[in-house]
Formats: C-alpha cells, structure tokens, sequence
C-alpha cells in the first residue's frame, strides 16, 4: 500500500493525502498548493506523507 501511496502523491499530489489522512486539513492545503502550482503541492504532499 505505501507504494501506490508514493506513486499516487508523485502523479497527483491532493490523492496521495487523501489515501493516507483522509479529507482534512491537510488535503486541503494540499489541493489549493497543486492548483496554485504543482510544484509545491508536490513537496508539501511528500512532506505531510512521509516526513511528519
């Protein structure tokens, strides 16, 4: 599971946090990041992913 989850969060940012922490907070911030730029909502996905 933690594969797909990586892949998911590379290729789409906002799905990977939403398979790993649900709708919240986070996929919020995640989803207005990636349409803003993706870029960000790349980083701010793998952080809030893996490194929190």
């Amino acid at each position: 599971m933690s594969i797909i989850i990586l892949i998911a969060t590379i290729l789409l940012p906002p799905l990977g946090v939403a398979l790993k922490h649900g709708i919240s907070r986070d996929f919020v911030i995640n989803l207005i990041l990636t349409i803003i730029l993706f870029v960000p909502g790349l980083i701010h996905g793998i952080y809030v992913n893996y490194l929190r």
